[in-house]
């Protein structure tokens, strides 16, 4: 492999990681909303069932997509525990 291929790979990872961040971002600004909507309506901060239907079609997701469905989950499960947090935080908790 030359420096120049391995240049254009690492130049369209580090643009993906990129994009990863900013969708990530954009994600958690929309939960963090939710988080505030649940605060001042009562709701609790985790939903398990929302969670399990979330989670069983991202591993659907990602096995369309060849990607490891325990990655998929794991990554997901990361996510939705960092959202619960920030929920309870909102409630002052």
């Amino acid at each position: 492999m030359s420096d120049e291929m391995l240049r254009g790979y690492r130049e369209s990872i580090d643009n993906i990681d990129a994009a990863l961040v900013f969708m990530l971002a954009e994600r958690f600004k929309v939960t963090q909303a939710v988080g505030r909507y649940k605060a001042t309506a009562g709701l609790p901060p985790a939903d398990p069932g929302r969670e399990e239907k979330q989670v069983a079609r991202l591993r659907k997701l990602a096995a369309d997509a060849n990607l490891d469905p325990e990655f998929s989950e794991k990554f997901l499960r990361f996510i939705i525990d960092e959202v619960i947090r920030h929920h309870e935080q909102a409630r002052g908790g």
